[in-house]
Order: structure tokens, then sequence, then C-alpha cells
């Protein structure tokens, strides 16, 4: 896998996470994907997706702005501002990490300030 292929896997995720597209995510998480962020952790695909959905029916939208990414062979860091129903916004970076079939094994999120 390359750098690149990861990042545009990152990319594509997180298109997709904003248009809550639950089945694209389902094919982009591994079996064993650790999902955790600043009030949850769960491990396994199937916790990992229901809590994806639980994300997705608690906002009417959510739109990603990517600021930046940084990567290297299996991670990528992208960080993020998300507008959650037009009014909410959570200043993020999420730090992604790929198997070698380019599948998602653990998305940490951190929560920053939008101040610079």
């Amino acid at each position: 896998m390359t750098k690149n292929s990861n990042k545009d896997r990152c990319l594509t995720y997180l298109r997709k996470y904003a248009e809550k597209d639950l089945d694209a995510i389902t094919a982009l998480f591994s079996e064993n994907i650790v999902l955790r962020d600043w009030k949850i952790r769960v491990e396994g695909k199937q916790k990992a997706l229901e809590e994806t959905q639980k994300n997705f029916e608690a906002a009417d939208s959510i739109a990603i702005e990517v600021l930046s990414t940084y990567y290297d062979e299996n991670t990528v860091a992208a960080e993020l501002k998300i507008t959650v129903d037009d009014v909410e916004e959570l200043h993020v970076v999420d730090v992604i990490t790929f198997d070698a079939n380019g599948q998602i094994v653990s998305i940490r999120a951190y929560l920053g300030r939008g101040d610079g």
C-alpha cells in the first residue's frame, strides 16, 4: 500500500461519514477496528458501526472540512473542522491507521480548539 492510497482512503472515509453512508463505512472498517474519541472507546467492527450509526442519528447534517493531512506508511492524521446541524463546530484531529489490505484498523479522534 502506498502512502497516497491511504490518504485517499482517509478522505473517502471522511466524505462517506459526512454523507452518513454506513454501507460504505462498513466496507472500510476491519473486523478488529478500535474506535476511540473523547467520549467512548469500542473494539470490533459491529460496535464501531453501532457508534457511527448513533452519531448519524444524532445529527441532521454533518459537514467536514479537511484543514490539513499528515501521513506515513500506515497512518493518516487529518485536522478537521466538523459542523453538526449547521451550528455546532468541532475542531478534531482524526488519526486513522490502516492494515495491509487498506482497511481501517483504528480511529483515534482528539477534540481541540478552533482559535488557532
